[in-house]
């Protein structure tokens, strides 16, 4: 008989928002997901019913290699502080990431789920300490160290987002349980989903062309000039999958904040563009700002009257 493939979702240091994205899973919902996949969902922090003795039960015989892992889903940042010691996260007295480093090791394949988890995200700095599986923001090493593979022969899948869109964990978990060895860009996202930049299949993209911009929130402009999208700057299918099948920040009249870039938080607001004279300071890849200043203001002068004249809010 078949055994069903297993998984152990693990929460570090975060806010659980990568669980209620996954929970917002329609077609299929998780419980028909994990049905239709044969998939064995050993522990989930919020979801299962274990008690602490089963639980702790459950944690030896995976580390023994006793029971078998297959996907190991780890949701939240590594917290390393203070001093490298691990203390600030812990799980029955024993720093989290130790848990986290030796599931890693027993797991078929390791899925680092949302921005903290991938490349530390909130929590960066010398007091919390807090580190991806595999990146320290866009530094490789990370806990499990730049050369980690899993027993599926794999690096850590890095499903990015504050939170991941929930049709991207959905999606990760099929390409696992159907043994699809997803391709992978330079800091592990999966291509399918982290190919394209926000802004490709965004709403505004003609008002982005010709420079009609906003400086306030819910207008029908473009977001990128003023208001510190960061559409055109990072990878993600927010604007093609949408979220709950219904919306995205830029088409609610919100800017994107890049939530899918390994130095995600910036430093910088998020709802500000720095720029020089007008221009943001950052450009889309492959962009000569010299060209781009003279093209924007071409475009500006050239554009259409019912751009120009929009008068509704989203």
């Amino acid at each position: 008989m078949k055994r069903q493939k297993t998984v152990y979702w693990l929460q570090g240091g975060g806010c659980g928002g990568d669980t209620f994205s996954f929970l917002s899973s329609e077609f299929p919902n998780i419980i028909e997901l994990f049905r239709r996949l044969e998939l064995e969902l050993l522990w989930h922090p919020s979801l299962s019913n274990l008690s602490p003795a089963e639980h702790a039960r459950l944690l030896a015989d995976i580390l023994a290699g006793e029971q078998p892992l297959d996907i190991l889903m780890v949701e939240g940042s590594v917290i390393c502080g203070p001093a490298g010691t691990g203390m600030f996260d812990t799980k029955d007295g024993q720093p989290k990431k130790e848990m986290i480093y030796n599931l890693a090791g027993q797991a078929g394949l390791v899925m680092a789920v949302g921005t903290c988890a991938c490349f530390g995200g909130f929590g960066n700095d010398q007091v919390i300490e807090a580190i991806g599986l595999q990146f320290a923001r866009k530094q490789r090493g990370g806990l499990l160290g730049s050369d980690f593979r899993s027993a599926s022969g794999q690096p850590v899948i890095n499903l990015a987002g504050c939170p991941c869109h929930h049709d991207v964990i959905a999606g990760a978990l099929i390409s696992a349980a159907s043994g699809v060895n997803l391709e992978l860009d330079q800091y592990q996202r999966p291509i399918e989903w982290f190919g394209t930049t926000v802004h490709q299949g965004c709403t505004r993209n003609e008002y982005h062309e010709y420079r009609v911009e906003e400086s306030d929130f819910g207008e029908l402009g473009c977001l990128f000039f003023h208001m510190g999208c960061a559409g055109p700057l990072v990878p993600g299918p927010c604007n093609k999958l949408l979220w709950n099948q219904q919306s995205s920040k830029p088409r609610a009249g919100v800017p994107c904040f890049g939530c899918t870039d390994p130095d995600f938080p910036r430093a910088t607001p998020f709802f500000q563009t720095p720029n020089i004279e007008g221009i943001p300071i950052s450009l889309p890849m492959g962009v000569n700002r010299a060209h781009y200043m003279v093209y924007k203001g071409m475009a500006a002068a050239a554009a259409p009257d019912h751009l120009k004249k929009r008068t509704s809010k989203v």
